[in-house]
């Protein structure tokens, strides 16, 4: 029978909440946990426990079925051969900056990514899509356009 992964209580004891719903916009949240990066220092080898303390962390995720059977979350030895949800770590430069992809494995050669974290002086961030980077600047550039547009026609009556 599979077991469930153990999700940690909230600070006040009671059940944690459930994650957020696929698709659910995460950009404008900031974690940080300043007790525990206090207590640990922030590396390669760490960074994957601070993470998961965060509201983005997916506890359904094959890196939490690692860390159930007391296997380190990011070996690849033993991640790539899972399929489902999973987090790797992308880029990493310590102890300032690290960046956590989530992606969606399908056999051991194919993965798809789904969001990017990062992780900047103990502060974590969901990136933006790249899809809402170029929406918003295509939308200033026409509004900037618009209002130029707009101004020299106020000028040349």
């Amino acid at each position: 029978m599979a077991s469930t992964p153990m999700m940690p209580p909230n600070a006040d004891g009671s059940a944690p909440a459930a994650p957020p719903l696929p698709g659910t916009d995460m950009t404008s949240i900031c974690f940080r946990d300043q007790l525990w990066l206090n207590t640990y220092p922030l590396d390669r080898n760490l960074v994957f426990d601070y993470f998961a303390l965060s509201p983005f962390y997916d506890w359904t995720c094959n890196n939490e079925q690692l860390r159930a059977r007391a296997i380190h979350p990011l070996d690849f030895s033993h991640i790539s051969k899972m399929t489902g949800m999973e987090y790797t770590l992308s880029e990493v430069m310590e102890p300032n900056l690290f960046v956590i992809r989530k992606q969606k494995r399908d056999s051991p050669e194919k993965v798809t990514p789904m969001l990017t974290y990062y992780i900047l002086d103990g502060s974590i961030y969901q990136a933006p899509q790249l899809c809402n980077v170029f929406a918003a600047r295509l939308e200033k550039t026409i509004l900037y356009s618009w209002r130029q547009i707009g101004f020299d026609l106020v000028l040349t009556f």
